[in-house]
């Protein structure tokens, strides 16, 4: 193996988890490319399970690299629960775990959005998660999202999301009557410059880092998520993911 994909050729859920976990041993890379939270994957390794949503099941292999990159769109706090949940089954991640700074984050209000949507589509759901994976990537191609690089700044961080609150409290009352209050948008600053300095030490320019391991000859792994059949251009739209 010098560079693997892995993916579905359906609509998810073809056993690539396990497809990855078998191919990770021989990995000296892996990354998630793709999606978010909404995949997800469990390997069990002895007598321990392990739920995987954003880092790569390699992580459970000594010494594998483990990255996030930036066509994923990552939940902060999904991705720390991860990490705590993994730390306590002993799993070494410090070292071995790193997210791209373009990768785009996923907000409450994209949540929110999802939800909305989802729920006004009425017979026509389309079976969204609601964890606003669509909504992050919407802001990313409007170019209105905050990325990894944005989350870790603390001087950048409150300007760039007080914009963004205000203008999806500007569509929340418009188009759904609802309201983010003043206090709900302090709370998610409160909560979002939290997250932005734990997950600083991850934080690097992923792109380079696999141009070097590939003058290297590294191993490389690449983990795709959901499936042929659930992509925009290509699976069977409108009943597809983000």
């Amino acid at each position: 193996m010098s560079t693997l994909v892995v993916v579905g050729s359906q609509w998810g859920d073809e056993g690539k988890g396990k497809i990855t976990d078998l191919l990770s041993e021989e990995a000296d890379i892996i990354i998630r490319y793709q999606g978010g939270c909404n995949a997800g994957h469990t390997v069990v390794k002895g007598d321990k399970q392990f739920i995987f949503h954003l880092i790569p099941s390699g992580i459970l292999h000594k010494g594998v690299k483990c990255l996030i990159g930036n066509g994923v769109v990552v939940d902060p706090e999904s991705l720390l629960q991860e990490i705590e949940n993994l730390k306590k089954k002993n799993i070494e991640i410090d070292d071995n775990l790193f997210i791209d700074f373009k990768a785009h984050v996923v907000l409450p209000y994209h949540k929110t959005l999802d939800e909305i949507k989802e729920m006004k589509r009425g017979k026509d759901k389309i079976g969204t998660t609601k964890r606003g994976i669509g909504p992050a990537y919407v802001d990313k191609i409007a170019r209105t999202g905050i990325r990894m690089i944005d989350l870790i700044d603390e001087k950048f961080l409150p300007k760039k999301l007080e914009n963004n609150l205000n203008e999806k409290d500007t569509i929340f009352k418009k188009l759904y009557r609802l309201k983010i209050s003043n206090q709900e948008k302090k709370d998610i600053l409160k909560k979002y410059k939290k997250y932005g300095q734990l997950l600083k030490k991850y934080v690097i320019d992923v792109s380079l880092y696999l141009n070097r391991a590939i003058n290297e000859n590294k191993k490389i792994l690449f983990e795709g998520a959901q499936g042929t059949l659930l992509d925009v251009d290509h699976g069977t739209f409108p009943y597809v993911t983000s």
